[in-house]
């Protein structure tokens, strides 16, 4: 099969090509050639856009899916369509399924069910048996069968031992750690930032004082340890200033934003809408601007969309009662070329997040196996229920102005395009 994109601008750092348009010939899976005016044959598979824009496949790491055991939220399949349509050509799945993904048969149940599809799926395998933080699951086995990472998907390590010995046990096999950022004790029974509105609307509050204290003690329970650690989904100003010291340090220690971090605030809570109950949940306009700097100034390493679809009985409740989370694949791009230059979003969502979790790296350029998305920054649009392709329907974004769309992505020697 023979793919020709036309008139494309490529955003790839590592590209010969890097800010030019081109058009892009791609034959069976591989980039061929890279030229200005491509001539179009008729069995070609022609990509066309207006506006259209290539950077190197974007990779989210952190996607939930439900399965096994909550397909009524997602499924592997219609989660893997919506991660290619909405311009990702690779996710990392979470291990909080019906099992929990905590042992090497669950790895494998993954990634098997993954095979052929377009978006590649990289599971991260629970960090506990059961992700119950009680005793450590068997990390080595299940990074032999394919998990590229360890995860108790957002619950805390309460043992300060237990994190110690993973850190230490993983760098036997260069094993990446993640730890969530959140003190039980001081989080209490908090369903939203502890601050101004949540006292206005009589809501329990959660301080960003339990993210800076779980960050502090896994900072130094990691220079006391060495090896490699990734905290997922900082929120507040504070634990951008805490890992920017650490980094200065010489520290190997990586951490993620959500895009709903990096453009939402607690201010959207007066309404008691649940889609906006997140965790850690959505704080000040303040930490806002200190998420978007960290990302500017590099101490924040990924962008990830912290996709997490709940099913309408578990959502559509009070707001103290409904389960944290919102669907975010889909309005991720949209949502942060709104409030960051695209730049900044490509190289945070391609090529450090796959350092990072040890992929392998990818380049838009001849020769090379073509994994790319497909998207164009400049269109705005009011982002609604029709453009929500996940199972459950739980998206902060809902009714929100979003900039930039994706078209789709080619990996895997296929092409997917959104309708």
């Amino acid at each position: 099969m023979i793919t020709l994109i036309k008139s494309a601008k490529i955003i790839d750092t590592s590209s010969p090509f890097h800010q030019q348009t081109k058009d892009i010939l791609i034959t069976d899976g591989t980039i061929t050639q890279i030229a200005d005016n491509l001539p179009y044959k008729k069995d070609y598979q022609l990509v066309e856009k207006e506006n259209l824009h290539v950077s190197c496949g974007w990779f989210d790491t952190s996607v939930s899916f439900g399965e096994p055991g909550f397909e009524e939220r997602e499924t592997i399949k219609n989660g893997l369509t919506v991660a290619a349509k909405s311009g990702f050509t690779a996710v990392a799945v979470n291990a909080n399924s019906n099992p929990v993904i905590d042992n090497k048969s669950g790895v494998e149940f993954l990634i098997n069910k993954a095979q052929g599809f377009a978006t590649k799926l990289y599971p991260i395998a629970a960090l506990t048996k059961e992700s119950k933080g009680i005793e450590m699951a068997e990390l080595y086995d299940m990074q032999q069968s394919g998990a590229i990472a360890f995860s108790d998907y957002n619950k805390p390590i309460s043992n300060d031992n237990l994190m110690k010995i993973a850190l230490l046990y993983a760098q036997n096999f260069d094993g990446l750690v993640l730890s969530f950022p959140k003190n039980k004790a001081i989080a209490g029974e908090g369903i939203a930032h502890e601050g101004e509105n949540s006292t206005k609307l009589g809501l329990k509050g959660t301080p960003a004082l339990a993210e800076h204290i779980q960050i502090a003690r896994d900072l130094f329970l990691l220079e006391y340890t060495g090896g490699k650690l990734h905290i997922p989904t900082i929120s507040s100003a504070k634990s951008v200033d805490l890992i920017k010291e650490a980094k200065k340090k010489g520290l190997q220690v990586t951490c993620s934003v959500a895009a709903h971090h990096l453009t939402l605030t607690d201010q959207e809570l007066h309404g008691f809408d649940s889609n906006y109950k997140t965790n850690p949940p959505l704080r000040t306009n303040k930490d806002c601007k200190a998420l978007q700097k960290g990302i500017k100034s590099g101490v924040i390493d990924v962008i990830t969309s912290d996709h997490n679809p709940i099913d309408v009985e578990h959502k559509k409740v009070e707001f103290s009662e409904a389960k944290n989370g919102t669907i975010g694949l889909e309005s991720a791009f949209g949502a942060i070329n709104s409030v960051l230059a695209l730049d900044d979003f490509i190289d945070n969502i391609t090529h450090k997040p796959r350092s990072i979790f040890g992929l392998k790296a990818i380049s838009i350029a001849e020769g090379q196996k073509a994994e790319i998305s497909l998207f164009t920054p400049e269109e705005s649009y009011t982002f609604t229920k029709k453009h929500m392709l996940s199972t459950s329907k739980n998206s902060a974004f809902l009714d929100k102005k979003l900039t930039g769309k994706a078209y789709g992505i080619f990996a895997n020697n296929q092409l997917v395009l959104n309708a």
